[in-house]
C-alpha cells in the first residue's frame, strides 16, 4: 500500500505554553505517525492580534513559539496570521489561508500531497478549502462540538462554515447527533461520516481511589465529585457549585482555567461551599487519571459537546458521568452503569449524583462501557477516510 501523504490543519493544538490545548487532536496525530503508512504535516497556525495587542504578555509569548518543532513524532509548523480578538472572528478563516497557502506550496513542490486536512470546521475548514482548491488535491474536514454550534450558527461565520462543508470532499462528526446539527445546518446528512475519539487505555483506567485520594490531600472517606474543562459558561461548573448546596459535605475538585474563574470563586464565596470547592488550574493530561479516579461522579452540565472527551477519560477511569441530555452523550451514556443525563439544574445534578453515591456502580463495570474507544482504531479510521479520498482523485 502507497504511502499517504497529508496536510492537517488545527488551530487548536498544544505548545510549550498551552499543553493542554487541543491535546485530543494531538493524540490522534501522535497516533496516526506511530502507524508508518502517513507523511503527516501538522500545521497549527497562531492567530497574533496586531500592534500594540501583539505586545500583551499571553501574544507576546505565543508569537516567541518555535516555528517548526518535532512534537511525540509529529511533525509541527507554526504559521501566524493576523486576528483582532473578539470581534474580528469572520475574518480569521482568509487570514489563516493566507498565511498557510504559501507554506502548503512549497511543502507541496517538494513532495505532493495527497489530502489536505482540517481538524476543526472553523477557521481552519475553510482555510484547508482554499488550500486544497490552490493545491489541487481533495479536503477533509472534521466536526467537534462548538465548531458547529457556536460558529455554524453564529451570523458572521456560519455561511462559511456552510460553504466549506459543501465543498469539502470528506465531512466527519465525532457523533451521530452532531451529524445531525450539521445537517440542520444544510449539510447532506449521507456525506457526513461519523468518526469518534479515541483514549488511551493504559493512562485512562481504574487506580486504587483512595491512593489517588492520598495525592490530591482529599480525606479517603470523603464524597468527591470533578469536573474537567474550561471555565467558561458552557461547560455549566456553576451549576455543579450550586448543587453542593444540596450535597452536605461533598468536595468538588474543578480542573481547568478559563474567564469564569474569579465569578464561580466569588459564587461559591456566596453560597458558602468555598472551603468544599478546590480550583486545581490547568491539570496535566496525564495527571487527570488521579483527579478521574479521585472522585465518585465526573459531573459536567454542558450546553453543547459533540462527544466529549472528558466524558470518555471520566467513564475508563471507572467514574460515573453526571452530564446534560444533549446528542453526543445520549449515544453514550445508554446505561445507569455510566452516569445520569439531566437538565442544567442544580436540584437535579444533585438528584443525580446522590442516587450514585447510594448505589455506586463497580469502577470496573463503568470502564467496560467505553472499552471501544481506543486511539489506535481512531486512526485507522482517519487514515481510511484519508485513503478513500485520495483515491477518489
Amino acid at each position: 500500500m502507497s504511502r499517504l501523504r497529508v496536510l492537517s490543519l488545527s488551530t487548536l493544538y498544544p505548545n510549550d505554553l498551552t499543553p493542554n490545548f487541543g491535546v485530543f487532536v494531538e493524540r490522534q496525530m501522535q497516533a496516526v505517525a506511530k502507524r508508518g503508512d502517513v507523511d503527516l504535516v501538522m500545521v497549527n497556525p497562531l492567530g497574533i492580534p496586531p500592534f500594540p495587542l501583539s505586545l500583551l504578555p499571553r501574544y507576546r509569548a505565543l508569537g516567541q513559539l518555535t516555528p517548526a518543532e518535532q512534537r511525540g513524532g509529529v511533525a509541527v509548523l507554526r504559521p501566524q496570521f493576523r486576528l483582532v480578538p473578539g470581534i474580528g472572528s469572520h475574518r480569521n478563516a482568509r487570514a489563516e489561508a493566507r498565511a498557510v497557502l504559501p507554506l502548503a506550496r512549497s511543502l507541496h513542490a517538494e513532495a505532493a500531497f495527497d489530502v489536505v486536512d482540517a481538524q476543526f470546521f472553523y477557521p481552519d475548514g475553510p482555510a484547508a478549502v482554499a488550500v486544497g482548491k490552490a493545491l489541487g488535491v481533495p479536503v477533509s474536514i472534521k466536526a467537534r462540538g462548538a465548531d458547529i454550534h457556536h460558529w455554524g450558527t453564529a451570523p458572521a461565520t456560519r455561511e462559511q462554515v456552510r460553504a466549506a462543508g459543501l465543498v469539502a470532499q470528506g465531512v466527519l462528526a465525532v457523533s451521530q447527533g452532531l451529524a445531525d446539527d450539521m445537517a440542520a445546518l444544510g449539510l447532506p446528512r449521507e456525506q457526513i461520516t461519523v468518526h469518534r475519539t479515541g483514549l488511551n487505555a493504559d493512562l485512562f483506567r481504574p487506580y486504587d481511589r483512595r491512593l489517588c485520594r492520598d495525592q490530591l490531600n482529599l480525606p479517603r472517606d470523603a464524597r468527591v465529585l470533578a469536573t474537567v474543562g474550561a471555565l467558561i459558561p458552557r461547560k455549566g461548573q456553576r451549576f455543579v457549585i450550586e448543587a453542593l448546596a444540596g450535597l452536605p459535605g461533598a468536595i468538588l475538585l474543578l480542573a481547568g482555567t478559563g474567564p469564569d474563574e474569579s465569578a464561580l470563586k466569588s459564587l461559591a464565596e456566596r453560597l458558602g461551599v468555598a472551603d468544599r470547592v478546590r480550583f486545581l488550574g490547568a491539570v496535566p493530561h496525564g495527571d487527570l487519571p488521579i483527579v478521574l479516579n479521585a472522585a465518585d461522579v465526573f459531573v459536567l452540565p454542558t450546553a453543547s459537546e459533540g462527544l466529549a472527551n472528558a466524558w470518555v477519560e471520566a467513564l475508563a477511569c471507572g467514574t460515573p458521568v453526571v452530564t446534560t441530555p444533549i446528542p453526543g452523550a445520549l449515544e453514550l451514556i445508554t446505561d445507569p452503569i455510566a452516569g445520569r443525563l439531566v437538565p442544567r439544574s442544580a436540584p437535579d445534578i444533585a438528584l443525580a449524583v446522590a442516587a450514585i453515591l447510594a448505589d455506586p456502580p463497580a469502577p470496573e463495570a463503568v470502564s467496560a462501557v467505553v472499552a471501544r474507544f481506543s486511539w489506535d482504531t481512531n486512526a485507522a479510521e482517519l487514515v481510511a477516510h484519508w485513503r478513500r479520498l485520495a483515491e477518489r482523485v
